[in-house]
């Protein structure tokens, strides 16, 4: 069974019912975020690659056909019109990296209708998941305010695929590293680390640990400080240190308590052993809001490290996500559902300074200028250029992030920047709206009876 099954039941039912009426016209369909959760002020446009490997990689096979069957109580025969679908169509979509607001959309596809569909669920999840936690991250590294911040997250975050993600979404938006040894080796990020408090526990004393530690790891170390009384736990890391000639690149880690309160007493320990290199990393239940905290009160931390928080993106943990047909068979189509109306018609979003964005039709030319977000990535199935490092993904962070208004950047209580529809956009909206309630009307009124010439209404006609 290949990644074709992983999909919701009714991507299939859909497919199938497409196929048998012969609906295999051009769709396509915006994947866009709705609103922005509470306390963003941006979101970071993630997922992309993962979602081309899937697209590029796409092919329903006999043992798809198999589990298809199976889900639905049919016989395999009944799902064989589905084996050997492969995706044929375009991608146009933000590159990973890049800035976005709500309502604009992240990526749009082009494709014979029942492969459009087939592919919305895992579409959806890949960008989604992603998207929430490199925003998270990003936070992340506003708050540092120029601080490094490391990756902890695998040990709780949800399934090791979404520890590895955490740990390039992190990198992707600038952090300094990640604990995850797989995501470190695959990705070329540096791997960090330092020990757990069983290690320290394992040992007589607090100084056993630290000098055993020190003795199989030459070099720069991390001793955690807080397993029994932090402030005599750095004195003893301080002693060894020093004693060991390890001062420079070193560091002590806390991991409990009042982080602020507790680094100033540990750089004063520190400095009056002779060790102003030896630096402060703090850990335990971080994310933004709690690094922000501490960057404003002074605490003298240099390294802050997040995981379980950040990982799971602990504030909000999903995104009003959707992906929904804009154009089918060369017709704009839209939804006019309560607090969900959709756009038609495909569309592309121009940015100019200030984030003063707006969403147009893909085939207009703005008169006021701007830059196009969403680029072709894929065509007729396969990608238009290769895969972008991690370096080129930051740097278009670092751009965006550079022109984004200081109040979309707030820790808290940020002010995001809203996107401007298009009046062709618009009026196009319009158009299919009035047409939708116009058939909708018809459809809705009792059929006119006949009339004689000289009688009564006569029997409808049937």
């Amino acid at each position: 069974m290949s990644d074709a099954a992983t999909t919701d039941l009714y991507e299939v039912t859909m497919a199938m019912s497409y196929l048998r009426e012969g609906m295999t016209g051009p769709a396509t369909f915006s994947l866009f975020v709705r609103d922005l959760p509470p306390q963003r002020g941006f979101l970071v446009a993630a997922g992309l690659e993962s979602a081309l490997d899937y697209l590029s990689g796409l092919h329903v096979g006999p043992a798809d056909v198999d589990a298809f069957a199976s889900a639905l109580h049919r016989p395999p025969r009944d799902l064989r019109p589905l084996l050997g679908l492969e995706f044929t169509g375009d991608v146009r979509a933000v590159p990973e990296g890049r800035i976005v607001l709500a309502g604009e959309p992240l990526l749009e596809v082009t494709a014979p209708l029942p492969q459009a569909q087939l592919v919305e669920t895992y579409l959806l999840n890949r960008l989604s998941h992603q998207t929430a936690v490199a925003s998270k991250a990003a936070r992340c590294v506003l708050a540092a305010a120029g601080h490094p911040v490391v990756d902890f997250s695998l040990r709780r975050a949800h399934g090791p695929q979404a520890g590895f993600q955490a740990a390039r979404l992190g990198a992707l938006v600038g952090f300094a590293g990640t604990s995850n040894v797989a995501a470190a080796t695959a990705l070329g990020i540096p791997a960090v680390g330092t020990m757990a408090h069983s290690f320290v526990e394992a040992f007589a004393t607090e100084e056993d640990a630290f000098r055993a530690f020190a003795w199989s790891h030459p070099g720069p170390v991390t001793l955690l400080v807080d397993t029994y009384d932090t402030e005599e736990g750095v004195r003893v890391a301080a002693r060894v240190l020093r004693d060991l000639g390890l001062g420079p690149g070193s560091a002590v880690r806390l991991d409990s308590g009042d982080l602020g309160a507790l680094a100033v007493r540990a750089r004063s320990v520190l400095d009056d052993a002779g060790l102003p290199d030896v630096r402060i990393i703090a850990s335990g239940g971080l994310d933004e809001y709690a690094v922000d905290d501490l960057v404003r009160s002074g605490a003298p931390v240099d390294t802050y490290a997040v995981g379980t928080r950040v990982g799971v993106s602990a504030d909000a943990p999903y995104l009003d996500s959707a992906y929904k047909m804009v154009e089918y068979d060369g017709r704009p189509v839209m939804k006019l559902s309560s607090a969900k109306v959709t756009a038609p018609g495909r569309k592309q979003v121009f940015r100019r300074v200030g984030y003063t964005d707006v969403i147009r039709l893909a085939g207009e030319r703005p008169a006021d200028g701007g830059t196009p977000l969403l680029e072709t990535v894929m065509r007729a199935g396969r990608r238009t250029g290769g895969r972008p490092s991690l370096d080129e993904c930051r740097q278009r962070f670092v751009a965006d992030l550079r022109g984004l208004p200081p109040t979309a950047r707030r820790i808290r209580e940020p002010v995001a920047p809203r996107a401007a529809t298009s009046e062709s956009l618009g009026a196009l909206a319009g158009r299919v709206r009035r047409g939708i309630e116009e058939r909708t009307a018809a459809r809705a009124r009792p059929p006119v009876p006949e009339r004689t010439a000289s009688g009564p209404p006569g029997p409808v006609s049937r």
